[in-house]
């Protein structure tokens, strides 16, 4: 017999008893489905964080106060970073484009018998540059507002709406702790990004939070939570990065370990993709499990058929038929429940990757790879757990078959 007629006979076999092959499809499809839409996923929420980390700002590093180790222990910010730190840094470095200190208090806004709770940052008017952030309205504080400690506040647009509605707020007047501010700008939105969230903020002058509403005063000035600084293209970002160091270790006066930290955006990518990676690795694997489960399922239906057909198996063998022909029949059966499970699992696993595309954040694709894994695999299952009741079929004793039925 050859191959075309084993394939039209196991059609036909398999086509007989739909609900049996449907059910033992069922596993096949469902892990297929959740490989392809796991990596699928997984591959989304890659991109998404690093959309959201290239909204930082272009080319940023961050500079913190404290080591890694203070870092990880303390529940207090280390005052080790000063604004003179940030001056210095802009003026001395030749890859350094612009920094942007910020020091960052949550505390409420009070508009007449309106009152959020928000974050408050101080910062300089660098930070529209090195954070990639435009007005809408109005105006950014200048230079003159920093060294005079003026009272004005400029405040994200989910800020603005919260408190002012649909009215202009440009030029009104906001409490902020017990301080009069006056709002002369608003940002344009841009969303939240890894936490931060600047729509809902309000921006004021460093050096009038640092003396009005937060108190961050150290020896040696003003006290930061972090400084951004922007190098000059990305090629500049390790260069920077080195200056940066070296350049604080001799204002800091240090001889040992250093009482900063300096993470690029770069580093926080590789952090991330790693992250991510393993993780779809892992949720991969366990997706995969279920296409185990499945090869199992086909593999119980098949001796379960062959129990069923031991006649059908003695007639064929007493008319001539070889082992090998009635192994490539039960070969071809498990196969072809495989294949027909791998590409319905493809076709729902393709759906539900572009479901969580289209109705959610995440940058979900497909990943042919993924597709031509999923579909290989589950066709090798088919192959593998087909080989035991194949052979089981191929071995038996035609008159013993024929007499027990």
């Amino acid at each position: 017999m050859n191959i075309w007629e084993s394939i039209k006979m196991a059609g036909k076999t398999l086509s007989s008893n739909k609900l049996r092959s449907s059910l033992t499809m069922l596993g096949i499809i469902i892990g297929n489905a959740s490989v392809i839409a796991m990596i699928g996923v997984g591959q989304g929420g890659q991109k998404y964080v690093n959309k959201q980390l290239e909204s930082l700002g272009p080319n940023v590093l961050f500079i913190l106060p404290g080591n890694r180790e203070t870092q990880r222990i303390s529940f207090e910010v280390p005052k080790t970073l000063v604004l003179a730190d940030a001056d210095a840094i802009v003026s001395q470095v030749p890859t350094v484009v612009g920094v942007s200190p910020e020091l960052n208090r949550r505390l409420t806004v009070n508009y007449r018998n309106r009152n959020t709770s928000v974050n408050i940052i101080g910062t300089t008017p660098s930070f529209l540059k090195v954070r990639d952030f435009e007005t809408a309205k109005g105006r950014f504080f200048s230079e003159i507002d920093l060294k005079r400690n003026n009272q004005v506040a400029v405040l994200g647009a989910d800020l603005a709406e919260k408190l002012f509605g649909t009215h202009n707020p440009i030029g009104q007047q906001l409490r902020i702790k017990d301080s009069s501010f006056q709002v002369i700008g608003l940002l344009e939105a841009k969303g939240s990004s890894l936490g931060a969230d600047y729509d809902n903020a309000a921006l004021v002058p460093i050096t009038t939070s640092a003396s009005r509403l937060v108190g961050r005063n150290s020896p040696y000035g003003v006290a930061l939570d972090y400084i951004v600084a922007s190098a000059r293209d990305t090629n500049s970002v390790d260069a920077a990065e080195f200056q940066i160091t070296n350049l604080l270790r001799l204002r800091h006066k240090i001889l040992n370990e250093d009482d900063f930290t300096i993470r690029s955006q770069k580093d926080a990518l590789q952090t991330v993709g790693q992250i991510t990676s393993a993780l779809t690795i892992m949720l991969a694997a366990i997706a995969g499990i279920s296409l185990f489960v499945g090869g199992i399922g086909i593999m119980n239906i098949m001796l379960v058929s062959v129990t069923e057909r031991t006649q059908e198996i003695g007639l064929r063998k007493a008319i001539g038929a070889q082992e090998q022909d009635i192994l490539l029949q039960f070969m071809i059966e498990a196969v072809i429940l495989s294949a027909v499970g791998g590409l319905s699992g493809t076709v729902l696993g393709v759906s539900g990757v572009m479901l969580v595309a289209a109705f959610t954040p995440l940058q979900a694709s497909v990943s042919p790879i993924a597709i031509a894994v999923a579909v290989g695999v589950s066709g090798c299952i088919g192959l593998f757990f087909g080989v035991v009741p194949a052979r089981r079929a191929a071995k038996l004793d035609p008159i013993v078959a024929l007499r027990s039925a």
